[in-house]
């Protein structure tokens, strides 16, 4: 099967030629066939957010190439790259709108899958906004005339991944989507992510700084390290994996122990 998405030798370096330099992508290589839901892992600094802010197109690499389907998208506008790329951030309030209401804003995103025009919603849309909705289990099918900003980080959450879902990307990048959420709310909404990931048979990264997450969700884990790949398991070595394992398999890829206390759990 061939690769949805290839992320190939990219490399960006910040304010080069100054005394802040920083390399946060070197080489970095990664292809994802379709389906894959890939979990993330690496420190603070690892490049895992610069990663997606190069394939959302908010910065050019220095080197290095994208391609989403077969399409080169290196050098694609942001705007453009937003119809088949989905997005869901660790903020709650980010990538919506508060003052507008659950199905404005399910409908902003909509209308980029269903038409042309802006709000272009009838009432069988009305209607598959509610069925959706419904499936989260919140009770959010009969608020949908309630502002975004008045709801719960966790319903805002799961109402934001249907945005993200809804106008069917070929790629998903989730942004530890669930990390300002509480402990409940946060496995309620990485169940749903779980659902409609599998349902829609949608391509997915996931960033986390959970080693428990990481193994628990998906079918692939990476480690990060200094914006290079140093870790990529999947199949039967990734289900016997631990955390620690994935510890010490990390410190003999990248020849450092690995202290992050919040990747390890502790």
């Amino acid at each position: 099967m061939s690769a949805q998405l290839v992320v190939s030798r990219l490399t960006k370096r910040f304010e080069a030629g100054t005394p802040n330099e920083r390399l946060a992508l070197d080489g970095f290589s990664l292809e994802a066939r379709k389906g894959d839901f890939i979990t993330i892992l690496g420190s603070n600094g690892a490049g895992k957010s610069t990663l997606f802010h190069a394939i959302l197109g908010n910065f050019l690499p220095d080197r290095g190439r994208i391609l989403l389907d077969g399409e080169d998208i290196t050098y694609l506008k942001e705007y453009r790259r937003a119809v088949s790329i989905g997005c869901l951030y660790q903020n709650p309030l980010r990538g919506t709108a508060p003052n507008m209401t659950i199905e404005e804003n399910l409908a902003m995103a909509y209308t980029r899958h269903a038409s042309k025009s802006f709000f272009a919603v009838n009432r069988r849309d009305s209607a598959y906004f509610r069925e959706l909705l419904a499936g989260l289990d919140l009770g959010l099918e009969d608020r949908m005339k309630t502002k975004m900003g008045l709801l719960s980080g966790g319903q805002r959450q799961a109402a934001s991944l249907l945005m993200a879902t809804i106008a069917r990307p070929k790629l998903l990048l989730l942004d530890e989507h669930t990390a300002a959420l509480d402990p409940a709310t946060s496995a309620k909404v990485l169940g749903i992510t779980r659902r409609i990931v599998a349902e829609s048979g949608l391509t997915a990264l996931m960033i986390t700084h959970d080693m428990h997450m990481a193994l628990e969700f998906g079918n692939r884990t990476i480690m990060m390290d200094s914006g290079r790949l140093v870790l990529d398991i999947s199949g039967a070595e990734r289900e016997a994996m631990t955390p620690r394992g994935l510890a010490d398999m990390f410190g003999s890829r990248s020849g450092r122990e690995l202290s992050d206390r919040t990747l390890l759990g502790l």
